[in-house]
């Protein structure tokens, strides 16, 4: 099947929690100061997220993944920077450790002020952060072809990325309590699978014409093709604490696009799991992160999570060779046995409870651990 080679670019937007520097609590209003000088700095490129105590970044279209590297990494050490004139930090973590959301502030847009009347509590309950990836595809159908096939892989990133093991100052038992806050609003979760670009345009159309939505961006599924910019966007994975966690999960995903799209242009294409099966190991990836394997639809077993990767990185070969990326590829099994940022906060808090500390001590401990790991490395 030929047709022109997508720009395969590479796009990362992350979101950030502020957290008082003395306190390590969330800071429900940071000062205006504050969000206007990260502006100032980084114009478009920062915003406001739907709760004060969060912000937004976003790199700019990236034709490397260095590129990428280095501007996130700009970002990330230009809002700390901004913060820390504040007395605050930005932690790069999927939920705070004790933060709680009755006590944060929306930011005052028009859009979160709809979504907070339209969604009520479930989107008030919305303290938590994530990362999305865009790859650039150019091709509407290539991109709904890609979209059908991707999911298989997304409970893999998933499991590399957790960072959201507490909430409320709770250990929730799961690496990634994120999901189930955000699995609390619609049109979240895997996609759907479409026939061809049209049925994907006529299904949103259908919500658009119904009132029930303006447009695309209020689709929130795991992956989907971006409503404003020629790309397939992946959303499923935590904030990553650590930037060079962030980077490997870019790698992977940007080659897994355009492994898929070799399988297209080759007639060939890679076996389609029903949703059903897909989400147990999506559900494996946010109560157990990679500590417990996942399941092999082919062999009908789970298989450790270590035997996956290798086999990921052995069929991405070609495609990190084409990006200059394998590093970045091999860089998975750093975080595996490191731990991601979930084991990290884990082993931090029981190591300050096992020293002595009380229980708000320890989860102190804990913002500091990811005050410190959000600019490791810049």
């Amino acid at each position: 099947m030929a047709g022109k080679t997508p720009s395969f670019t590479v796009g990362i937007e992350e979101e950030y929690l502020l957290v008082d520097r003395a306190t390590r609590d969330l800071v429900s209003e940071p000062p205006p100061d504050m969000i206007g000088k990260c502006e100032e700095r980084l114009g478009s490129q920062v915003a406001s997220e739907f709760l004060q105590t969060q912000i937004e970044v976003g790199t700019r279209v990236c034709a490397t993944l260095q590129d990428a590297r280095d501007d996130l990494a700009y970002l990330r050490s230009t809002v700390a920077e901004v913060a820390n004139e504040f007395g605050l930090a930005p932690i790069a973590a999927s939920t705070h450790p004790f933060g709680r959301w009755r006590d944060q502030k929306p930011t005052d847009k028009q859009r979160y002020a709809v979504l907070e009347q339209d969604m009520q509590v479930a989107a008030r309950r919305l303290l938590i952060c994530g990362m999305h990836v865009h790859v650039g595809l150019d091709d509407d159908e290539l991109a709904i072809d890609i979209l059908n096939q991707i999911p298989y892989f997304l409970p893999h990133l998933l499991a590399l990325s957790t960072s959201s093991p507490f909430w409320e100052g709770a250990e929730t038992g799961l690496k990634s309590y994120r999901l189930c806050v955000f699995n609390e609003l619609p049109r979240t979760g895997l996609p759907e699978q479409f026939a061809s670009h049209g049925e994907y345009r006529r299904t949103v159309d259908a919500l658009v014409r119904a009132g029930l939505i303006e447009d695309a961006t209020k689709i929130w599924w795991d992956v989907r093709p971006s409503a404003r910019f020629p790309t397939l966007e992946m959303r499923i994975t935590d904030v990553c604490t650590r930037l060079d966690d962030a980077i490997c999960i870019a790698a992977i995903y940007r080659c897994l696009c355009r492994a898929l799209h070799r399988l297209r242009r080759n007639n060939q294409r890679w076996r389609v799991y029903s949703r059903f099966l897909v989400d147990e190991n999506r559900w494996r990836a946010q109560r157990y992160g990679f500590d417990e394997g996942l399941v092999d639809f082919g062999r009908g077993e789970i298989v450790l999570f270590e035997t996956l990767l290798d086999e990921i990185i052995g069929l991405l070969h070609e495609d990190a060779e084409f990006f200059g990326c394998q590093d970045e590829l091999e860089y998975a099994r750093t975080i595996i046995a490191r731990g991601s940022s979930a084991h990290r906060q884990l082993a931090t808090y029981h190591l300050a409870i096992k020293s002595g500390a009380d229980h708000e001590t320890a989860l102190k401990s804990v913002v500091d651990l990811l005050i410190e790991d959000t600019v490791a490395g810049l």
